[in-house]
């Protein structure tokens, strides 16, 4: 069984930052990626960021040039740094790990959500 955790949301002012972070945990052979992910306004995950085994990184559009996200291997974790946030940044953001497992069995494992509220 693989845990994933994630922690560090809060209430924050427009124009502020936050780091979330996400940590993985048990029976974990690979790390293939982790991502972050969001339902903006009652849609379906979003892409906010995601980061390879490689260390390449894929952005949500709306997100570019203002989050930057980034691992430590050694913790099996990965943050988010979010910054110039907005109030349509709003939304509870979900940590994906696609894991392969010791005895070869592969899937994507999500956690909770930590709740980001952005003020005007």
């Amino acid at each position: 069984q693989v845990q994933v955790v994630e922690s560090g949301g809060g209430l924050v002012q427009s124009g502020g930052s936050l780091r979330l972070s996400c940590a993985a945990s048990g029976n974990i052979f690979k790390i293939n990626a982790m991502g972050w992910y969001r339902r903006a306004r009652g849609k379906d995950h979003d892409l906010v960021a995601r980061i390879s085994s490689d260390g390449s990184t894929n952005y949500g559009d709306s997100v570019q040039g203002r989050f930057i996200i980034s691992r430590d291997n050694a913790k099996n974790t990965v943050y988010l740094q979010m910054n110039s946030l907005k109030p349509e940044d709003t939304d509870a953001y979900f940590c994906n790990a696609d894991i392969t497992e010791n005895g070869n069995w592969r899937g994507n494992y999500w956690g909770q959500g930590t709740q980001v509220t952005v003020s005007s």
